[in-house]
């Protein structure tokens, strides 16, 4: 079922009626660090636009956009030499929380695989 944008917490955040502790926007994506964060570096980065979740990305321009957004956040928190590990949960049992795609940039400590 669709997300009501103007309900979502994340369309809130990006209209800044939530506050966030914004790292990096520009015209089309907004990065700000996780308020739940699961590890000790934990930003999530959004659309600014209105989307349920990667099924719902019909853009290669806006996919374009968000792997740029998160190489800002990974270049601003100078994560590239020790790595970082990103991650787009889509759907219930993919683990999706939030109906509005976003993409996890996660580091700051050796991050497990297979996760769980």
């Amino acid at each position: 079922m669709a997300q009501d944008p103007q309900k979502c917490v994340f369309c809130r955040i990006v209209r800044k009626e939530i506050p966030a502790k914004l790292l990096f926007e520009n015209d089309h994506v907004f990065a700000f660090h996780d308020i739940n964060p699961q590890a000790p570096v934990h930003v999530l980065v959004i659309p600014k636009v209105h989307l349920d979740s990667l099924q719902d990305l019909a853009s290669a321009e806006l996919g374009a956009e968000l792997l740029q957004g998160v190489r800002e956040v990974v270049r601003r928190l100078d994560l590239g030499q020790a790595g970082f590990r990103t991650v787009i949960n889509t759907g219930r049992d993919g683990g999706q929380s939030v109906d509005h795609l976003h993409l996890h940039v996660l580091a700051g400590r050796q991050l497990g695989w297979p996760p769980g």
